[in-house]
């Protein structure tokens, strides 16, 4: 024990600077992890507060995720849910890396800080700005879109009814959004690697390509690793906004945008039960534990570096 509190004293600059993301992880992570047996009792709200309304409310077990999942809309939420991550988890994991080295080789740093800045802005701007965006393209009467049909003799196409084409739009505008950000995150890496690499592998003779599938790729194997494992333990939760704020809510495009976040919201906004909003979330977390945990071991068995433990 002695030993432990030396430890303490010894290291307490750093213990310091860990502090505030400490007491948030505390706050914000795992304080609330109590409230999930809201998950398995039909909450009404109490007088006497959050907690006595918590002890009050019966208990009904798993009767929330039944509800939740007893719908015909459930095979379609979780569908889409999966299938549109495992999507952005593949492509923005290869755009990314590409963008990332496309930058790194541009010779003009100068001119790569004003393409770095214009790729990364988009991740800051919020969804309701996004969803605008998009609707000044797919705007029946007035959109660009539509407008460029019309100059090749087309009839105009009513975007927010036709729900074919939207997978494509929501996955152009989720790389869009997120790409950037993401290329950033590859470049600084590839901006760590040892120029001296590059400098023998031009001695003997290697091209661009050859530079960059034996040296850059091999070098950004382990983040790419841990940053797709870390993306596979979110493949049940969907980017609300993009799934909610950019098809506008529009009932007829629910086939292809409805997903396990706006299902809940909408069925909170019309039975009010926080009992199957939080039964959706642990379902979430339990099931994105899992993945984590199944993709970690597998990676471990055959590669134990690049696993995550």
């Amino acid at each position: 024990m002695g030993q432990f509190f030396k430890n303490i004293i010894t290291n307490k600059a750093m213990l310091f600077m860990v502090l505030p993301g400490t007491l948030w992880f505390l706050l914000f992570s795992y304080l609330p992890m109590f409230g999930t047996i809201i998950a398995f009792k039909e909450y009404r709200f109490s007088r006497d507060g959050f907690w006595a309304s918590i002890v009050n409310s019966e208990w009904v077990g798993f009767q929330n995720f039944k509800f939740l999942f007893s719908t015909n809309d459930a095979y379609i939420i979780t569908r889409n849910t999966v299938l549109y991550n495992f999507v952005f988890i593949i492509l923005g994991l290869i755009l990314s890396v590409v963008l990332a080295i496309v930058l790194s080789e541009i010779v003009n740093k100068k001119l790569a800080k004003v393409y770095q800045t214009g790729m990364f802005l988009p991740y800051f701007l919020s969804w309701v700005i996004v969803g605008y965006f998009a609707f000044s393209f797919l705007s029946m009467d007035k959109g660009m879109l539509n407008q460029i049909l019309g100059w090749f003799g087309m009839e105009p196409v009513q975007w927010y009814s036709e729900a074919k084409y939207w997978p494509i739009f929501l996955t152009l505008i989720s790389l869009w959004k997120s790409v950037g950000y993401n290329s950033v995150v590859y470049l600084a890496a590839i901006m760590g690697i040892d120029k001296s690499l590059y400098e023998a592998a031009m001695i003997d003779g290697a091209n661009k390509w050859q530079q960059i599938k034996a040296i850059t790729l091999p070098m950004l194997k382990p983040l790419m690793t841990i940053l797709t494992l870390l993306a596979i333990g979110k493949i049940f939760y969907a980017d609300f906004g993009l799934f909610y704020q950019v098809p506008r809510d529009s009932g007829t495009l629910y086939s292809v945008t409805n997903v396990i976040d706006t299902y809940v919201y909408r069925g909170l906004k019309t039975t009010g039960e926080i009992g199957m909003s939080t039964a959706a979330g642990l379902y979430q977390s339990v099931v994105g534990f899992i993945l984590v945990m199944v993709s970690n071991y597998i990676v471990r068995k055959y590669d134990k570096d690049n696993a995550l433990f």
